[in-house]
């Protein structure tokens, strides 16, 4: 079963301190208790706890400078005060310095197990919020386009979105191995739950196990208190789990247990814990290469790769850019000419949809709020053998006779151009026009130089 709720209960009287901690254990929870306010806040620093219930007069420390101190702390376990009838003025002061919820002495067990239901619904309900925000932050992010490859991965996030078979997502960087996953994920029957994504290359070795399944305090040097792990945290929802195959391979054999039987241990700890997750994976790599390179575990493999989605690279799906580039303009209120979307065409992406989103980002400040050209569009995107075959030739002013111009000549006019423009638009300041032309200022001197263009400043 799940992981028992932690509360810590304080009471200075002995007795009642007992009857909370039998009250707790009947109705399901895992008491832990104290006499004051110092000794709880020994216990906060130290290990997880979900609620407290403390008594409102204590020696030492009261339940008021509890609050102060976990406040001064950061301490964000939710409070739950207990005061006698006659001191509603005090418990109001209470939830002003963040208590949760009060109840009047004398209660009963059913009365404290709805303001603890209350309570610790509300700290899950702030839980999920958090998550909701950084789904907010993905609004506008979904597989844009229209050609054939992208609507077969919208066919196959369909298919499967209603299932609860394991999904692994294969694609270079930055095609959107993570947006699929979310639209799985709000296409299924646990769209109202956590999405937990998990960047498995970005977290150091020693530190993702911990992540991944939590730690008990005193597991390794250095955990002084407890963590819950993602698994857990996504109990009931989907975990994202990225760039796999950079696990090491002592962990995908925890995680393939996970997998296999829905049960998982924190480090430090022998009891085991259900979870109920949907786990959709994604590789940048070729996902049998890395079986053979002894990068990922041939098991886990196949029990990863129950349903498995390819996602085609930018430059097998060229027509999709007039749209994926319009929507990102839209939201910014900014249009782009026919021969800036042109060279956007022509170009072979080689860090795909997360490679366009920056370009355009940066020619969206560059443009200064007007319609993007050239000009504004980085100069390593003229690099003949990054065009494909498909080549137009630009029908710019400045080069108006392109036909008559052999490629290193048309090359030069249009480099001229563009940092004439870039040296316009800084007044000539060299550092700032080799930034907005995304050549280093060195560069920038040389083609100076040679073009004999050192003095020109904003004309």
């Amino acid at each position: 079963m799940s992981q028992l709720k932690r509360i810590l209960a304080l009471d200075d009287e002995p007795h009642m301190r007992r009857l909370l901690e039998i009250s707790l254990r009947q109705a399901g929870y895992e008491p832990v208790v104290a006499e004051n306010g110092r000794a709880a806040l020994s216990i906060l620093r130290e290990n997880n706890v979900d609620l407290v219930v403390s008594d409102l007069h204590m020696p030492v420390m009261d339940g008021l400078k509890l609050l102060e101190a976990m406040r001064k702390e950061n301490i964000d376990t939710p409070v739950i005060i207990v005061t006698a009838q006659g001191e509603i003025a005090t418990a109001v002061q209470a939830m002003k310095l963040g208590a949760s919820d009060y109840i009047l002495r004398p209660f009963d067990l059913e009365t404290l197990e709805i303001a603890i239901s209350r309570a610790l619904s509300i700290t899950r309900l702030k839980i999920e919020n958090q998550f909701l925000r950084d789904e907010a932050e993905q609004v506008g992010k979904s597989l844009i386009g229209e050609s054939q490859a992208i609507r077969l991965v919208h066919q196959a996030i369909s298919q499967v979105a209603a299932e609860k078979a394991t999904v692994l997502v294969a694609g270079e960087t930055g095609t959107g191995k993570e947006l699929v996953a979310r639209a799985i994920h709000q296409q299924s029957p646990r769209k109202t739950a956590l999405f937990v994504a998990v960047n498995c290359a970005a977290i150091p070795t020693e530190m993702l196990e911990s992540e991944l399944f939590g730690h008990e305090r005193g597991a390794f040097t250095g955990a002084v208190k407890e963590r819950v792990g993602k698994f857990e945290l996504a109990d009931g929802g989907t975990l994202f789990l990225d760039e796999v195959t950079e696990m090491p391979i002592a962990l995908q054999a925890k995680l393939l247990r996970a997998l296999q039987e829905g049960v998982i241990e924190r480090l430090g700890s022998n009891r085991p814990l259900s979870v109920n997750i949907r786990v959709v994976a994604a590789t940048n790599r070729d996902p049998m290469q890395a079986v053979k390179e002894g990068k990922l575990r041939e098991d886990l493999y196949y029990r990863l790769n129950v349903f498995r989605i390819d996602l085609p690279p930018l430059r097998d799906r060229l027509s999709d850019i007039d749209m994926l580039a319009s929507n990102f303009l839209k939201k910014r209120n900014i249009s782009i000419d026919d021969n800036a979307m042109r060279m956007l065409q022509n170009y072979r992406w080689p860090g795909n949809v997360r490679e366009l989103e920056n370009v355009l980002e940066r020619a969206a400040i560059v443009c200064g709020g007007q319609v993007i050209s050239t000009q504004h569009l980085p100069t390593d995107m003229l690099a003949g053998n990054n065009f494909s075959s498909e080549l137009k030739p630009l029908q710019d002013a400045t080069i108006q006779s392109t036909e008559t111009l052999l490629l290193p000549e048309a090359v030069q006019a249009l480099e001229i151009q563009l940092i004439t423009a870039a040296l316009q638009q800084t007044h000539g300041n060299k550092s700032r026009a080799s930034k907005l032309l995304g050549v280093s200022e060195r560069s920038l001197w040389y083609k100076l130089s040679r073009y004999h263009m050192a003095d020109i400043k904003n004309q």
